[in-house]
């Protein structure tokens, strides 16, 4: 009877036992089916918002075009327009193909100068796109930095407009696009050698901006000024459409807010509320940095300049939005808006034909972005951002300046002096971008 009862008591404290474990485990089961809940919530919200983002740096495309466009004759405006069409198409296509996998190879534990992870577009190991990153999946990666891809030969376009063949620059692009913007990108958002200088920059200021500006400053040297541009004292061509420039810098400021509130890969609230706040006092720093300065300079309230100002202050943020105050923004982007001034005044006295400031926004404003990082940025090494500087301006302008001159000194790549003076569009496309006719009075 005895051992009945030990028996029984002893059951009884094992499923007690059980009961108790069932008791504490139901909770922390709770706990995590909830964790996995809340994660999954966070990325499909951080997958719409980096969709969102890629559209709105795609409608950048529109935003240089107008840009371009207003600041150009009028006698070039679809030769303009065609350029930054076709651009993002090809730009795109050649990041799908090879420029992703020359962006992003695989470094590993050795960073590198250069590597490839094959032709084409392939899911990660196991097909699972979703399982591809914490806050996005493989695809939507892929489109948000494509978009970037294309942005960056868009900035060639403005500055060697009006008398650049249509075809040597269709020819640039596609090697630009294809092969230097991506191996360059490698060395950085790839985890390449810079990255492992502690170099940073979060959403482009030299990876995209300045990199595209060199390959201005190359497009540029090589191909001389426009006919007349530098007669005398100089002749600086009015611009035939303020209200498009106008138009175009807005959009691009719009563009703006997907340029780097994408960059933050996430849709993390706390980041992206301070890259976006960072990004529009940036930009209003800008303008009133470059209209100060302009109205001291040039005695007259310059609206160019102030356009100019915004994206130079946009330009100028966009290193370091992740890592510099509000406050710190409006020093950064009040430098920049000062300094586009001043480099418009430099390549002036330089006869550096520039139709739309792309060297002075995109690569002065880039590189004083990026090393600003240096300087404000929380945990940054001012030595880093130089060197990376350094190393991007030799490779972006190097390579450029190689492209252009084999494409000169082979098939050329300047217009005739009847087609620069007549104007492109009617040579080069057969077609005016404005028609007028007139109707006759029928009485």
């Amino acid at each position: 009877m005895e051992n009945s009862l030990l028996l029984i008591q002893s059951v009884l404290t094992i499923m007690d036992a059980k009961l108790l474990t069932v008791a504490m485990l139901a909770p922390m089961q709770e706990v995590a089916e909830t964790a996995e809940a809340a994660k999954e919530v966070f990325m499909n919200a951080s997958n719409v918002w980096m969709m969102v983002c890629a559209a709105l740096v795609f409608i950048m495309n529109l935003g240089f075009a107008s840009v371009e466009a207003g600041f150009s004759q009028t006698k070039n405006t679809v030769n303009i327009l065609f350029k930054n069409a076709i651009t993002p198409v090809i730009g795109i296509l050649l990041y799908a193909l090879c420029g992703f996998n020359l962006m992003y190879p695989g470094f590993g534990d050795v960073p590198g100068w250069f590597g490839f992870a094959g032709f084409g577009l392939s899911l990660p190991e196991g097909g699972n796109t979703a399982a591809y990153a914490a806050g996005y999946p493989y695809y939507t990666d892929f489109l948000f930095q494509a978009m970037f891809a294309a942005t960056t030969a868009t900035i060639v376009s403005g500055a060697v407009a009006e008398r650049i063949k249509f075809s040597a620059y269709l020819i640039f692009t596609i090697f630009f696009v294809g092969v230097v913007y991506p191996i360059c990108g490698s060395w950085q958002w790839g985890y390449g050698m810079v990255s492992s200088w502690g170099f940073h920059d979060f959403a482009g200021s030299t990876l995209v901006h300045s990199v595209g500006g060199w390959g201005a400053l190359a497009g540029i040297i090589l191909l001389g000024p426009r006919i007349g541009r530098f007669a005398g004292k100089g002749n600086p061509f009015p611009a035939s459409n303020l209200a498009f420039a106008t138009i175009g810098v807005f959009i691009l400021w719009l563009g703006w807010f997907g340029f780097n509130g994408g960059s933050v890969l996430s849709s993390d609230p706390a980041l992206t509320s301070l890259v976006l706040t960072n990004t529009t006092l940036g930009a209003c720093a800008g303008a009133v940095g470059a209209f100060i300065l302009a109205t001291i300079l040039l005695k007259t309230y310059d609206y160019g300049m102030v356009l100019n100002g915004i994206l130079a202050g946009l330009v100028g943020i966009t290193a370091g939005a992740d890592v510099v105050s509000p406050m710190e923004s409006i020093y950064i982007g009040f430098i920049a808006g000062i300094l586009v001034v001043l480099a418009v005044q430099l390549l002036e006295k330089l006869k550096l034909d520039d139709v739309v400031g792309a060297v002075p926004v995109h690569l002065v404003c880039g590189v004083w972005g990026t090393l600003a990082v240096g300087i404000w940025g929380t945990d940054m090494s001012f030595i880093a951002q130089l060197k990376g500087v350094a190393v991007y301006g030799a490779a972006a302008f190097g390579a450029s300046f190689i492209l252009f001159a084999a494409l000169k000194y082979t098939m050329g790549i300047r217009v005739s002096v009847e087609e620069e003076t007549e104007g492109l569009d009617i040579h080069e496309h057969g077609v005016h971008a404005y028609t007028t006719s007139a109707v006759g009075n029928k009485g």
